[in-house]
């Protein structure tokens, strides 16, 4: 890709020589009625040949230069270099042209004519090596640019991921402290629990490392997670989700259900006389994960990291940010739907 970005410039930059000099061309023909129309043709062809001769000649010098002397190494130095190279390729272009070039004329050029030549070609590759230099700042501050979003995004990521990592032992802890009890007291609803846990466990497996699912799957997952937790809290938690067909087709970062669950249940109180209630549903371009609020006074083994790490995360994939509202009453999340 970087390849055919170069190219692409290099046709540019012969376009625009290639316009120059026809607009040249006609702004020079009524102006020198001593040479005929073949004249003006000849003297066109061979200042566009000279003219090529000096950009190619100092595309190549700046394509050594950026090998033996790079912007990097010492950006004075080689801009004096370059710079210098450039008024030496003009000046010889200048000699050739007025010692081959001046006998050939119908007239004779005045010294102050011949004074302004020299300023010329060498004031004309310091304009080509100015085209140079800008492109490369340009395209260096480009990839600076480029860089650095992806370092925050892999940041993002990776934070993302160490919260997946934290949850899921706190998750599986908590799971197995509720299998303990369902065992002794009813053997059937411990083995459908262990059947449930299997199913999220497969699907973290599944799909930790990809960085979206169809939220269709994920809907279809939080119903085995779900399933966990009202055996695990009963008549403490209830879980309802309405989400239209049409935002299923969308989707979201894996396992994003799971973690603003866990958060809900982590900051809250839970019991069967203050049940937490988290509604589930979408709303526009976003999907929004809703619970009655009744917090409790400690929270445990929380850095309060996680949805920072989410909003982050998501920073990355959508142009939507993830909102988050908190009234007396209620707390809500709201994800942007990919």
């Amino acid at each position: 890709m970087l390849g055919y970005k170069k190219k692409k410039d290099l046709y540019l930059a012969y376009g625009i020589i290639f316009g120059l000099s026809i607009i040249a061309f006609f702004v020079r023909l009524p102006r020198f009625s001593q040479f005929t129309v073949q004249g003006h043709i000849a003297i066109y062809c061979i200042s566009l040949l000279l003219v090529v001769f000096i950009w190619e000649s100092i595309r190549n010098i700046d394509r050594y230069l950026n090998k033996v002397l790079p912007f990097e190494k010492n950006i004075p130095l080689r801009i004096t270099v370059q710079l210098l190279a450039g008024a030496i390729i003009g000046s010889l272009v200048r000699i050739f042209i007025y010692h081959f070039g001046e006998p050939l004329l119908p007239f004779k050029l005045d010294d102050m004519f011949a004074a302004a030549t020299w300023v010329i070609y060498i004031l004309f590759p310091g304009v080509i090596n100015l085209g140079f230099f800008t492109y490369h700042f340009i395209a260096r501050w480009r990839f600076s640019v480029i860089q650095n979003e992806s370092l925050e995004r892999e940041k993002a990521q990776v934070q993302f991921d160490n919260l997946k990592n934290q949850l899921n032992p706190h998750f599986l802890f908590n799971a197995l402290s509720s299998l303990n009890s369902l065992i002794m007291e009813d053997q059937r609803l411990a083995s459908e629990f262990v059947q449930q846990l299997s199913r999220v466990y497969r699907y973290v497996l599944q799909f930790k490392d990809e960085s979206s699912v169809n939220l269709s799957t994920e809907l279809n997952f939080i119903q085995h997670y779900i399933s966990l937790l009202q055996t695990r809290f009963k008549e403490g938690i209830t879980i309802s989700i309405e989400v239209d067909q049409g935002a299923k087709e969308h989707k979201i970062v894996p396992v994003t259900l799971q973690i603003l669950i866990e958060n809900a249940i982590k900051h809250n109180i839970i019991s069967e006389d203050q049940p937490l209630n988290i509604e589930i549903f979408n709303s526009g371009d976003y999907l929004v994960v809703s619970n009655n609020l009744q917090l409790r006074k400690h929270v445990e083994s929380s850095n309060k990291q996680g949805l920072k790490n989410m909003e982050s995360l998501y920073g990355f994939l959508s142009d939507k940010p993830v909102q988050i509202e908190q009234t007396d009453v209620r707390f809500s999340v709201k994800v942007p739907l990919l």
